[in-house]
């Protein structure tokens, strides 16, 4: 199931049945990713650049993100 958790610059979507729960958001970005709160995902918790990095960086795919642009585009990553 997919699920999004939405900040001001992005919203990252998280897939439970495709993550591996290999750790690596929670290592990587604990501001973001912190399975001890609730929402466990904080989208604002770090600059956009550093969670689209961490997101990209999922080894199963299960993390995802939507970034909204100043001029109201949308990018989309892995």
């Amino acid at each position: 199931m997919k699920k999004g958790y939405e900040g001001k610059e992005i919203t990252v979507y998280f897939d439970s049945e495709v993550c591996i729960h290999s750790g690596h958001c929670v290592r990587s970005l604990p501001t973001v990713f912190d399975v001890k709160r609730r929402p466990w995902i904080e989208a604002d918790g770090a600059p956009v650049e550093d969670v689209m990095r961490v997101v990209d960086g999922c080894p199963s795919g299960a993390l995802s993100y939507e970034r909204r642009e100043a001029n109201g585009a949308e990018t989309s990553g892995t």
